[in-house]
């Protein structure tokens, strides 16, 4: 693939001496929605923290390969600080600073990188939360606080954090895990509608919904790729199936292991 987004080229992760991510190989097309699905414990959050090197405050962690964002090698050009300019997160859980405002959590950034202040920032911010699909809501109330906002809107506001200082790039670790259907549906359509200017990577246990956002996406078990491809051809087997296939024969290895001893 020609000028992915993301590229990742023989990738190992080792927590102390356990490898939990095994020759990871893949590369993301430039402003689509790439999903990461996998059963519990197989790596998929690993790996979106691999990405923005969020991997590095586990001190025990340590991360062989590369990482490319739109060519630039994460960890090798880049302080690791800097590295949230090219990929914003976010996380399963809403988590506004809730010692801040509402316009205070989408300003941090912009602020912590030196990016803009006064009017501009006024403009950075707006557009976050216009991207985010929550400016109107919360335009007369800017200054109060984050968690005065219901579930779903913490989760946009989240988004409008990441995305306040324009990353090329958008991780997403199961976004949509603790929200109501009709706040997961609005995360959704958010998330196809980024994907034209930005590029998302969302990790998420659920199959149909990485049919219903993504373009492209890949299934990991136990910390290897076991299948990768366009969405409409990835689950050619159900999804299910194919990991209690995976779960047997995993099963069936161990056990005649267990045996030779």
């Amino acid at each position: 693939m020609e000028n992915p987004a993301v590229r990742i080229q023989n990738l190992n992760v080792y927590y102390g001496n356990e490898q939990v991510l095994f020759n990871i190989n893949l590369s993301v097309p430039r402003n689509s929605v790439y999903a990461i699905l996998g059963p519990s414990g197989c790596g998929k959050s690993t790996l979106l923290r691999t990405i923005n090197r969020l991997i590095e405050l586990r001190p025990e962690a340590r991360v062989e390969g590369k990482v490319e964002i739109i060519g630039i090698d994460v960890y090798r050009e880049l302080p690791r600080e800097q590295v949230a300019r090219l990929a914003g997160m976010v996380f399963q859980m809403p988590n506004p600073l809730p010692h801040l405002s509402i316009y205070d959590n989408v300003a941090l950034g912009p602020r912590l990188h030196g990016v803009a202040k006064g009017r501009k920032l006024d403009e950075i911010v707006r557009e976050a939360l216009e991207q985010a699909g929550l400016w109107e809501e919360v335009k007369n109330k800017l200054k109060k606080p984050a968690t005065s906002l219901s579930g779903g809107q913490q989760q946009r506001l989240c988004i409008a954090r990441a995305l306040a200082l324009r990353p090329p790039v958008l991780l997403m670790d199961e976004p949509t895990a603790n929200l109501d259907p009709v706040n997961a549906s609005k995360i959704e359509e958010l998330i196809r509608k980024l994907s034209r200017e930005t590029t998302i990577i969302i990790v998420t246990h659920d199959p149909e919904q990485a049919k219903r956002v993504a373009n492209r996406g890949a299934i990991i078990f136990k910390g290897k790729i076991v299948k990768e491809n366009f969405i409409d051809t990835l689950f050619t087997v159900p999804y299910h199936e194919l990991i209690q296939k995976l779960t047997m024969e995993e099963r069936i290895i161990v056990e005649a292991l267990q045996e030779k001893r």
